[in-house]
């Protein structure tokens, strides 16, 4: 059986405060987008994991996916499974890929072994593995809180613009773009803002991220100065980095762009 996950972006960022727990408490509105992983599953005599495509960093043990199997066979009576994943979803880049491998995995063996969990109760799984896991659950835009993992419905719906995600031969790590924060309240209700014509999001939607990332990289900074030269409607940084996406009326030329970094177009 196999499953397509997918990336997302991030909409706004604010970090409003540090938790007790030593995570931050944030902001944000997920909106998923059209870049995908492959993610196989089928019985084995042991479980094992395979990964093709793009460099998966870090020890395969310590792949969520993996994590994702040994947390439902604490519940379940699991079979083992042989996974395969062709990564395909940029790392590294902001865009919850390692999140939504976890997420659709969980559905996976939901669907493949007739578990019978309910969308909460995979959120609850998908949560123990990461803030974001629980959205790629069901990948509707929502409106994020607490550590990220907590939802509200929002409507959004981005399918009459152009979006392009350009990823600069960069990598910043969720512990580098945190170390640059101050956690401050928000300037405005993000919720709100979102309501706003696209045109005005650049004068009122922010990404707490930006300010410290852009200093230690400034070709991401020179990134998103491109797009809005391109003509984007609004250009941002996604979740910690280093991807940016625009927003954009029609197709935009981005060739310049081409030649140094990677570039999906209509996401």
């Amino acid at each position: 059986m196999i499953a397509f996950p997918n990336a997302k972006i991030n909409i706004g960022l604010n970090i409003t405060s540090r938790r007790p727990d030593g995570y931050h408490n944030l902001e944000t509105v997920f909106y998923p987008i059209k870049i995908y992983d492959a993610l196989e599953i089928i019985k084995s005599d042991q479980v094992t994991f395979n990964a093709s495509g793009l460099d998966i960093p870090g020890k395969i043990t310590d792949n969520l996916c993996l994590k994702g199997y040994d947390l439902l066979k604490k519940d379940f009576d699991l079979p083992p499974v042989d996974i395969h994943l062709h990564k395909h979803i940029p790392i590294g880049a902001g865009l919850g890929g390692g999140s939504a491998d976890a997420a659709f995995f969980i559905k996976l063996l939901n669907q493949y072994f007739n578990l019978g969990l309910s969308a909460e109760q995979m959120r609850g799984y998908a949560r123990q593995l990461g803030a974001d896991c629980a959205f790629f659950i069901e990948s509707k835009p929502v409106y994020a809180f607490g550590k990220g993992d907590e939802f509200e419905p929002v409507s959004l719906d981005l399918s009459t613009y152009h979006l392009v995600l350009v990823m600069p031969p960069a990598h910043v790590s969720t512990a580098e773009a945190y170390r640059g924060v101050s956690p401050k309240p928000a300037e405005g209700p993000l919720q709100g803002h979102i309501g706003f014509p696209v045109k005005e999001w650049k004068y009122i939607i922010k990404n707490d991220f930006e300010e410290s990332v852009f200093k230690n990289h400034p070709e991401i900074r020179g990134v998103k100065a491109a797009l809005y030269d391109a003509g984007a409607l609004y250009a941002s940084m996604s979740g910690s980095g280093a991807s940016v996406f625009g927003i954009f009326a029609t197709r935009p030329d981005l060739s310049v762009l081409e030649k140094d970094n990677q570039v999906f177009y209509n996401i």
